[in-house]
């Protein structure tokens, strides 16, 4: 729908003004950051059977068998010691723990749902809420930033699951850190499970020297049993094109016309990311309605870009619609950066966008 035709044509601006992004400055105690650690809200509904596999890729049949049997080794008290034995065995006794992975990996292209089976891994795990956790890898190391890494340590060790998704790294301190943190929940018995776009070995891969630090990616690759599911990016699959950028006009208006709706110019939100933590992101979107944001650009620079890239995420959890005006959603990012290491992120965060503009379309409505 473009700002011409007459569904879009703008209304009357209300009485009430918008809200703005940049107007705010969460701060976020870190109790908060272990009681949200959670499925989010676009998936508290997802299960097994809410998947609906490819018949075309017999892949994404089989990752949700091994699924459903990694969460049925979860299911009684004992998982988090003896029961660890049937994770892969899925109801076999064994006599002693397998040295083998304690975890599962699934690693896939965009869009393939490998979070909507994550998410329904952590539903179907039998066990109280407050033993199982789930959170992006930048939520996670945000964690042990805010608790401490011996505090984590300690906060997760009596979790039956631990869920992470997106799991990707991007320096060497991170490693280091991720490596040591996850041999200490496996020791205490926490299953893992992780979603990725890179397989377990290559983490690290094209970011920084992941040669020099090979023993640290091995160990977590050892962690996991790797699940590869195929197929194409779903938010496409019969669907039309990204819509075109709205018009400044349409964007102010709809904004002033949509209650919980927040409006910010492109440029200063970015700035704004840079004073903003990005463990705060998900509270910077606490009660919004949908995000209207005028004079969309490329981002500048590496740092910038990765802010938006957390900050995509988290409106696509909450499924927050996006509308825009300027240039669309797919010229964020410049060629060397959806060329570069960081690619993969690049990638992920325009195909959420492009869904939340799609999204977005229903706002305009006689407008």
């Amino acid at each position: 729908m473009s700002s011409s035709s007459p569904a879009a044509r703008p209304g009357p601006i209300t009485d009430v003004p918008p809200l703005s992004l940049c107007a705010r400055e969460p701060h976020v105690p870190a109790d908060r950051l272990v009681a949200e650690m959670v499925p989010p809200p676009r998936f508290d509904s997802v299960r097994f059977g809410t998947y609906i596999p490819d018949p075309d890729q017999p892949s994404q049949t089989e990752a949700v068998r091994v699924l459903d049997g990694f969460a049925a080794g979860l299911g009684s008290p004992a998982a988090g010691a003896a029961g660890r034995r049937r994770l892969f065995g899925f109801g076999r006794a064994a006599s002693k723990a397998p040295a083998g992975p304690r975890g599962v990996y699934l690693d896939g292209g965009y869009g393939v749902g490998k979070t909507h089976l994550l998410a329904s891994l952590w539903h179907a795990t039998p066990a109280d809420p407050d033993l199982k956790a789930f959170g992006t890898f930048v939520e996670l190391t945000n964690l042990v930033g805010a608790l401490g890494f011996q505090q984590t340590v300690k906060t997760l060790s009596g979790h039956r699951l631990l869920c992470i998704d997106e799991f990707e790294l991007d320096d060497p301190g991170d490693t280091v850190l991720v490596s040591t943190l996850l041999g200490k929940l496996v020791e205490a018995g926490v299953a893992l499970a992780a979603t990725s776009n890179t397989l377990p070995g290559k983490l690290g891969e094209g970011r920084f020297a992941s040669a020099d630090f090979l023993r640290e990616i091995q160990g977590l690759s050892a962690h996991f049993r790797a699940l590869r599911i195929d197929g194409e990016d779903y938010r496409h699959r019969g669907l039309p094109e990204a819509p075109a950028p709205y018009s400044d006009e349409l964007v102010t208006r709809t904004a002033h016309a949509t209650e919980g709706a927040s409006l910010d110019a492109f440029a200063d939100l970015l700035d704004h990311l840079a004073k903003v933590h990005p463990s705060r992101y998900g509270a910077l979107t606490d009660g919004l309605r949908a995000v209207c944001l005028t004079g969309v650009r490329p981002v500048p620079d590496q740092s910038t870009a990765l802010r938006l890239v957390v900050l995509a995420d988290r409106l696509y959890d909450r499924e927050v619609p996006v509308l825009a005006s300027g240039l669309p959603f797919d010229q964020l990012f410049s060629e060397e950066m959806l060329k570069g290491g960081y690619r993969k992120k690049y990638f992920r965060a325009i195909s959420r966008l492009t869904a939340l503009a799609r999204d977005a379309g229903r706002l305009t409505e006689a407008r």
